[in-house]
């Protein structure tokens, strides 16, 4: 696991001996002055409490358990909004991309590009990103074993890329049901690069509203600590002032009032592994 270390901005570097980065913000952009909203609040926490701090939002929720479910203003808008929000609070962005053609216009705007857990294995999606020459951050497929990572990586280097974050999301187990294995976090850390836990994915219970996923935000607080306990070189959470009213993935989305106190307690079991 020596050296693993990617320099995500001129400012924030994630892996051994850095500081925890936190990756945090809503699903989706529901609208922009929302998106400012929660914006606002994780820059003035990230500068109360010295954390290297990203934010991320979607432009598009392509992976809706219904074709009636909200999506996200599209690419376009969502990207003029991530603009805003980078030159008004400083703090660097990151989303996520579904089609290869979208890769090089979010370059243009985030600094971190994110690849969904159900579409880690797409090799040209992959190789859109890692050409980009932005730091990709992939979620490891729910039905994917964490070394078979390897091959992500691999992929994402033969593009020219090695500027790679892996996230841990949870496995399925069962039908409707994920399971968190911490063992996943040192698993993907020995393929050398740093490894972001996301703690509000790995409580998602996909389909189990019939027509949209639910999720059990309790768990939240609990798989963060654990895995910062673990050995994690990030924290991924989506956050919301109001989640039981968010229009997508409310379930599993963490108040955004309680916050702080979560990024004050990880930082201490941080401290405590020295």
């Amino acid at each position: 696991m020596a050296g693993r270390l990617v320099r995500i901005t001129e400012t924030i570097e994630c892996g051994e001996g850095r500081p925890l980065v936190w990756i945090a913000g809503p699903c989706v952009i529901e609208s922009p002055d929302l998106t400012w909203e929660i914006a606002e609040f994780l820059a003035r926490l990230a500068e109360a409490t010295g954390v290297p701090l990203v934010f991320k939002a979607s432009f598009d929720k392509a992976n809706r358990s219904s074709a009636r479910s909200f999506r996200g203003p599209g690419l376009e808008v969502g990207l003029k909004v991530l603009a805003q929000v980078k030159r008004r609070t400083g703090l660097p962005v990151l989303t996520d991309i579904h089609e290869p053609h979208q890769a090089a216009p979010v370059a243009e705007v985030c600094d971190v590009i994110q690849i969904p857990a159900f579409l880690a294995r797409q090799t040209d999606l992959l190789f859109a990103a890692g050409r980009t020459g932005r730091t990709v951050n992939v979620k490891k497929g729910q039905f994917m074993a964490p070394w078979e990572m390897r091959n992500v990586i691999s992929k994402l280097q033969e593009a020219g890329n090695s500027r790679v974050l892996l996230t841990e999301r949870g496995t399925t187990f069962g039908y409707g049901n994920l399971v968190a294995d911490m063992r996943s976090i040192p698993w993907m850390q020995d393929l050398g690069q740093p490894v972001i836990f996301d703690a509000t994915h790995s409580v998602q219970l996909p389909g189990a509203a019939g027509d949209r996923s639910g999720g059990d935000r309790r768990f939240v607080p609990c798989l963060a600590r654990a895995a910062v306990a673990a050995g994690c070189d990030g924290v991924f959470l989506e956050v919301h002032p109001r989640p039981d009213e968010a229009l997508s993935d409310g379930p599993n989305m963490l108040p955004l009032h309680q916050l702080p106190e979560l990024v004050r307690c990880c930082l201490r079991i941080r401290e405590a592994l020295g």
